[in-house]
């Protein structure tokens, strides 16, 4: 009998076929896989007992509007059983980390947050570093964002002057740089400062990042008396500049402990306005380096203990674990989590939800920090919502417009062209979806060949089913544009994207812009103040920022090549060395004849054509 003669199954013969897998279950710990009808994992759980877990699906009937939701479209459901249930909750979230199913709340895998580093070197360089860990340096964190490491090290090089140059540039110097003009360096590339001395800055910064900052003023206020009394004025005067800095990052520091060399994680969840945020805040030596606001992806449904639970286990499994996680409510599996962290980390971890003294009020904070984070977030979406419910209205697109994408060009006289695709979506904007295209093999400055060529790229890829149709396509530029567009749609067999063009008005000022739509070009000029304008504004000139930022990355880095390469003589290798020895383009063209000729394979006629083709 042919397939299409088969009856399809009815929702009686589907749960019947469910409730026979689950009677089969053995009452073992493991882990369930609820799959739907093409063999996607919708829900990843863990079960003391995999038949009484999986069971309850099927008994009761007060489940979540998620959980009934999900089950409409299960077909078939997967275990695989473990000797505990620790290796079940190990198993559960590596699942988890791997499929992303669209039932299970998701946090973003920061797998390798961001530490600063103290390199092993002779000179030891600082540095912000992500990445596999390795023994022969020290490392600091890890940190909550990028912005914290960078902050920290602007603080280090003020006080301390370490070093934060790549090693090909540090072993190649010849001459101070500008950090050091700046008094950001100490010069140890030159022995501007003795090697003795150079450690012992490094030493003191390795003090300051452990939390042992009073042990470091008392020593540098001895350091300073003591030089005073032999009369040595200009290093007792560096002495007390450092330790006035030292003072000044002291009374910044909002959080302290009592406890000077604590390591802790303060984490709080809270469920508010429909909203689950978690705020994840961070000490390290006894010093607050800061935090992060959390919303998981599919948190709907969820109260604030099973996100919490849900984010110690998917956060800190596999990954570097602080002594004490403080944390707000009481998670359901702490002495189960804790015993997991504690053999991973190989000492003792506890997690303590009922704090006191300091730490009740850092927990404290840390729950008001999400609070506000959700409001804000909230308020966000608010006037995201309201400028498209404008723009919808304004422009009659289809009630259930949710996601748009705008393209732009970008390029000088035709040089290093890059388009740029943002994306708005989900009520927001989504970087994480950006994409840029290199554009190549067009006519240089032909900007309707670069927004064909962009178009076809992205386009012919959706429509062959790699990614999402867009609701609407907003085209950076007037009819030219987007008659092209409209070509590029009509090619690939795209029907359903809405393709508007956002012309600039005579005087190029914003609130001036002309909406042209597609098939018609007939054009719309909305209200300076309207809300749906603003939203365009907003997500144009998104695009614009995105697409010359990749422009001028481009350019300079063709430019950085094209210029030695010009150059007769100057191989990849003499380019290298030249680079690697001046720091840059700049410094090759900043150097003179005598400083050209200090580079290995470069005599002095070579050093004279050099200087002539840079400077001509």
């Amino acid at each position: 009998m042919s397939d299409s003669l088969i009856a399809p199954e009815t929702q009686q013969e589907r749960s019947e076929r469910l409730l026979a897998i689950v009677k089969a279950l053995p009452n073992l710990p493991g882990v369930y896989r609820m799959l739907s009808q093409d063999g996607t994992v919708l829900y990843v759980g863990k079960a003391i007992s995999l038949k009484r877990r999986v069971g309850s699906y099927f008994q009761k009937n007060d489940h979540s509007p998620r959980i009934k939701l999900m089950l409409t479209q299960v077909d078939r459901i997967e275990t695989t059983v473990v000797r505990s249930e620790a290796e079940a909750l190990v198993l559960e979230n590596n699942l988890i980390k791997a499929l992303g199913p669209r039932y299970n709340i998701l946090f973003r895998d920061d797998k390798s947050y961001p530490y600063l580093v103290v390199t092993g070197h002779k000179s030891p360089r600082l540095a912000y570093y992500r990445g596999t860990l390795d023994k022969r340096n020290q490392y600091f964190g890890p940190f909550p964002n990028g912005y914290v490491v960078k902050e920290s090290i602007q603080m280090l090089q003020k006080v301390f002057k370490l070093r934060t140059c790549e090693d090909s540039v540090y072993a190649n110097r010849s001459r101070p740089c500008l950090l050091y003009q700046i008094k950001r360096c100490s010069a140890p590339c030159v022995e501007h400062i003795s090697p003795e001395d150079y450690r012992r800055d490094v030493h003191n910064a390795v003090l300051f990042l452990n939390g042992q900052a009073n042990e470091l003023l008392k020593e540098l206020e001895a350091r300073m008396a003591a030089a005073a009394e032999a009369w040595h004025f200009e290093e007792a005067a560096s002495v007390r500049d450092q330790i006035q800095a030292l003072a000044r990052i002291q009374e910044k520091q909002f959080v302290s402990s009592n406890t000077s060399e604590l390591d802790a994680d303060i984490v709080a969840a809270v469920v508010k306005e429909g909203a689950v945020c978690l705020n994840l805040a961070m000490v390290r030596g006894g010093r607050h380096v800061g935090d992060k606001n959390l919303f998981p992806s599919n948190a709907a449904d969820y109260d604030d203990a099973e996100a919490l639970e849900a984010f110690l286990a998917q956060h800190y499994l596999d990954r570097n674990v602080p002594s004490v996680v403080i944390c707000t409510p009481p998670p359901a599996n702490a002495p189960l989590l804790a015993q997991l962290l504690s053999d991973q980390a190989g000492r003792k971890v506890v997690i303590n939800s009922n704090p006191n003294g300091e730490r009740r009020v850092w927990l404290e904070m840390a729950r008001k920090n999400a609070e506000l984070a959700i409001t804000q977030r909230n308020t966000h979406s608010a006037s995201q919502a309201g400028r498209l419910q404008a723009l919808i209205e304004a422009l009659d697109l289809p009630e259930d417009t949710q996601r748009i994408e705008c393209f732009d060009i970008s390029h000088t006289m035709g040089e290093a062209t890059v388009a740029s695709c943002v994306v708005f979506d989900d009520g927001d904007i989504q970087p994480s979806q950006y994409r840029r295209y290199n554009i190549n093999g067009i006519t240089p400055g032909d900007d309707y060949a670069a927004m064909r060529q962009v178009l076809s790229r992205r386009y012919g890829k959706i429509a062959a089913g790699e990614g999402k149709v867009p609701d609407v396509v907003l085209i950076d530029g007037g009819k030219g544009q987007l008659s092209m567009a409209e070509e590029v749609m009509a090619e690939v067999g795209l029907t359903q994207p809405i393709l508007i063009g956002v012309a600039k008005g005579e005087t190029r000022k914003a609130g001036l812009e002309q909406l042209i739509f597609a098939t018609t070009h007939e054009s719309l000029q909305l209200p300076r103040d309207h809300a749906g304008l603003h939203l365009v504004q907003q997500i144009r000139d998104e695009s614009h920022r995105f697409a010359i930022t990749g422009h001028r990355a481009k350019r300079a880095k063709a430019r950085v090549a094209s210029s030695l390469e010009e150059i007769e003589g100057i191989g990849p290798k003499r380019r290298q060395k030249l680079l690697a020895r001046f720091g840059g383009l700049q410094g090759v063209k900043a150097a003179s004849v005598d400083d050209l000729i200090q580079v290995e394979g470069i005599n002095r006629d070579l050093a004279e054509k050099i200087y002539g083709a840079l400077r001509g």
